[in-house]
């Protein structure tokens, strides 16, 4: 019998252990969950002159209340920055670094995407770098990294250079990454040649390049602070974004992501079971390999606290020609669940989980389920598979004016269910999304325990409400799979020689 139940929208944890659904409600009623924990942090922001500028105009803006230019529920009224985390940003405090313009304008006339990429992307990471190992200067917690929207333009795959080019780069792709003779007789064609180890994409390799570094930043373009400017807007070189019916959303979303870049928390699942742990795994093909069945691996780990962490699996063979699928060998899978497991002791005080759940877009295989098993051996840890994909065909129809609710769930079977988590949302009187809401099949595959499917959809219903990059009521996708392609991007964008082996999640957004 066909039977459609409903999973009641998850709550989000706020100061004072207050619970309300809406993480602005909750931010504007109470603040974020550990409000007066952060006492001491300094911002830098590096650019252009007028980016600077820009920039320190717009903290000081959204620093006090905004209000939207009409009532609506999905762009509440902004309350402050200052109001609503109990801190505060000194402007006159603020480390700044400037980009030389002159030179981002030769870059842009770059013939070679490749070379123009990397050029505009050492011009800011040569400057944070030097800044942060000058032992003289001040330690700056958060780098408001402020970008031309030309940046932005021609800094991303498949862009092209602007203006009159300026003929650069190594056309043969075989010395492009091979050694040759000229590597040690000449330092420029060496350095040259460094630019092809990388993605011409400017967001991924910068974020690349700095976490080898520990760097923090929010990388924002300058029409994004200053669309209220006439002058930026009637400039004929730089794209016309008029976000003024969007100043309020803009603010919500960047405060919240600088205070939890700061190290603040603005909000915990009210609902999430304790000593629960989700890692979502990442496989993202690696251009520079030879063969195509080569593959970045990642393992995303969320804890019940609502902070998470990224592990860098080695690259590999990890494609399977009969299943059409990546998967792990035996062994990498135990030593990247094995690193998961010793990150969640480091933050618990050394006790382990009581359950893990591995979302995955596909089946786990027998060798890749061996290897998870072997982690867990001799601990008393229940291990879940759980495949998430979005459904293609399925779909269901309200005879009503809006379509059917978010957090509806279709159990077929104990361990197949169909989640909605798009659909209409009573709290902003809207549904997510434009276009008729498509489920996601959930699919428990592998595991022990006795899980029902009911509380494992329940666990991915909250977890779309953690994403700390923007501050939404919800994403369609959780946590775990959401910014699955966003760092694997970053992880595949060049060498990874260098890179720590475990850092926070903040770093990647």
């Amino acid at each position: 019998m066909f039977e459609l139940k409903h999973i009641k929208e998850p709550v989000l944890l706020f100061n004072h252990d207050q619970k309300v659904t809406d993480p602005r409600d909750g931010l504007t009623l109470f603040g974020p969950f550990n409000k007066n924990k952060i006492n001491n942090f300094s911002i830098g922001i590096i650019g252009t002159d007028k980016g600077i500028i820009r920039m320190k105009k717009w903290i000081a803006r959204f620093l006090k209340p905004m209000q939207p230019l009409k009532k609506d529920y999905a762009k509440p009224f902004y309350p402050g920055f200052e109001t609503i985390f109990g801190v505060t940003i000194n402007l006159n405090s603020t480390i700044e670094i400037k980009v030389d313009e002159n030179k981002l304008n030769e870059y842009y006339r770059y013939s070679d995407a490749h070379v123009r990429v990397a050029n505009m992307v050492n011009l800011y990471v040569d400057a944070l770098v030097e800044y942060k190992t000058d032992d003289d200067r001040p330690p700056v917690n958060l780098w408001f990294v402020v970008i031309p929207d030309l940046v932005y333009q021609h800094g991303r795959i498949k862009s092209k250079g602007f203006g009159e080019a300026i003929k650069i780069g190594i056309k043969n792709k075989y010395d492009r990454v091979n050694p040759g003779l000229f590597d040690e007789i000449d330092p420029e064609y060496a350095k040259l040649k460094e630019c092809y180890l990388y993605d011409n994409h400017f967001h991924n390799q910068l974020k690349l390049k700095l976490l080898k570094h520990e760097v923090l930043t929010q990388i924002i373009r300058e029409s994004t602070v200053a669309y209220k400017e006439d002058e930026f807007l009637k400039k004929n070189r730089e794209p016309k974004r008029d976000l003024s019916k969007m100043e309020t959303d803009i603010a919500w979303n960047i405060a919240t992501s600088t205070y939890y870049k700061i190290g603040g928390l603005p909000w915990k699942l009210g609902t999430i079971r304790k000593d629960v742990c989700y890692i979502g795994l990442v496989f993202k093909i690696d251009e520079r390999q030879k063969s195509n069945k080569y593959a970045c691996c990642a393992a995303q780990m969320f804890l019940d606290s609502g902070d998470g962490m990224v592990f860098k699996g080695a690259v590999g063979p990890w494609y399977n020609e009969e299943t059409k699928e990546y998967h792990l060998t035996k062994d990498a899978a135990l030593d990247l669940l094995s690193k998961a497991i010793q990150s969640f002791k480091k933050s618990n005080d050394q006790n382990i989980p009581k359950e893990v759940f591995i979302h995955g877009r596909t089946q786990f295989d027998n060798d890749e389920w061996d290897g998870f098993c072997e982690a867990v051996k001799d601990l008393e840890i229940a291990l879940v598979g759980v495949t998430i994909k979005d459904e293609k065909v399925f779909k269901l129809y309200r005879d009503k004016n809006f379509p059917i609710l978010r957090g509806s769930l279709f159990v077929k079977d104990d361990n197949n269910a169909f989640l909605w988590t798009k659909g209409f949302i009573p709290r902003l009187q809207q549904p997510l999304g434009m276009e008729t809401p498509n489920p996601l099949t959930i699919r428990i595959t592998r595991g022990k325990g006795n899980v029902k499917i009911e509380t494992v959809c329940q666990d991915i219903l909250a977890l779309t409400k953690l994403n700390y990059n923007s501050c939404r009521f919800c994403d369609g996708l959780p946590v775990t799979l959401k910014f699955a392609n966003v760092i694997g991007d970053v992880l595949t964008a060049g060498t990874l020689e260098g890179l720590k082996p475990a850092l926070p999640f903040r770093y990647y957004i």
